[in-house]
């Protein structure tokens, strides 16, 4: 690659803090292709992201199918929504058409891959035997399971991680952290945009106010942190505290990921190829519910810590 491409390549990825390793080797190359791609054809970011909403939607119903041809199919095409989920933000850092729009439809495309993702999983798996009581079929039970890991453990895990990963990026650099959100900002927009000629407008912008308030809910000390943070510095926070910010939060990035899409995914492809699909309803349940509580106590105390340090430091002066 030539130090011109080198350099626009580079200009795409928001920050190396919080790529993951496989994006890095896998997605965010064949993304920027892509990207120019659609660049040179004048097509907008959030019409590739539309597109991955139907990739991942063809997935889901490809994985509803138990031949193995039709699951490898469906692999293949959720490979390609992500990879466009990856395009999208990358070729709007390429051209500059970086939107609001674009930032809540990007959250709302994961939503739906899973949606049918699980909708597959309670489909194939209703008439399939218990494991350890054959003599029982699944029914009622795995749609309740996937109803509870769809809608709420899958939901605060990918919400709690992508929260995590705009606070870092929000300390370690404020204009590549500019989709840290609040609710009170987001309702403001919301209360001052009017329903006429916004119809679907507004329903996302309701639905991410209700985002980005959960995202807050879940993170109780980070608010009183942040708070503290805007108060003591209104001119802009300290070098030292984003360094020792950025230390604390970095080591956090990795099971941010994790919670996020590449291992799940993983995870998934190998409980459907083995035809054991509530496997990963158990992965997601036990060793991704209790990855999520490890990250989230350690990013609070994180915060807790380095409160005490402003109060302290405050104390001295």
């Amino acid at each position: 690659m030539k130090e011109s491409d080198l350099k626009a390549y580079k200009s795409t990825i928001k920050s190396y803090d919080t790529e993951e390793f496989i994006d890095l080797c896998i997605y965010r190359p064949y993304g920027y292709h892509c990207a120019l791609f659609f660049r040179n054809r004048g097509i907008h970011p959030n019409v590739v992201t539309i597109f991955s909403i139907f990739l991942g939607i063809a997935a889901g119903i490809c994985f509803i199918q138990t031949e193995l041809r039709w699951n490898i199919a469906g692999i293949l095409l959720l490979l390609w929504a992500n990879l466009y989920d990856s395009t999208d933000g990358q070729l709007a850092r390429l051209t500059g058409q970086k939107t609001r729009w674009g930032r809540i439809l990007d959250g709302f495309a994961g939503d739906v891959w899973f949606f049918f993702i699980y909708l597959a999983i309670a489909v194939r798996e209703t008439f399939s035997p218990i494991p350890f009581a054959p003599e029982y079929q699944w029914g009622v039970i795995i749609w309740i399971l996937c109803s509870f890991s769809g809608f709420w453990l899958h939901g605060s895990q990918c919400q709690l991680a992508d929260y995590y990963r705009n606070i870092h990026l929000y300390f370690i650099n404020e204009e590549n952290g500019n989709e840290f959100h609040t609710s009170d900002a987001e309702r403001k927009r919301n209360n001052e945009t009017p329903w006429k000629g916004n119809f679907f407008w507004k329903i996302f912008l309701n639905a991410y106010v209700a985002y980005t308030a959960n995202q807050e809910r879940m993170t109780p000390v980070f608010q009183q942190f942040i708070a503290k943070v805007n108060a003591k510095y209104p001119d802009g926070i300290p070098a030292t505290l984003r360094e020792k910010f950025r230390k604390g939060s970095l080591p956090l990035m990795k099971y941010t990921n994790i919670l996020t899409f590449n291992s799940r995914a993983i995870f998934l492809w190998f409980a459907m190829l083995i035809g054991q699909l509530w496997l990963y309803l158990f992965f997601e349940i036990v060793v991704l519910g209790a990855l999520f509580i490890y990250m989230k106590s350690r990013h609070e105390r994180l915060c807790k810590n380095l409160m005490a340090e402003i109060d302290n430091d405050y104390e001295k002066h």
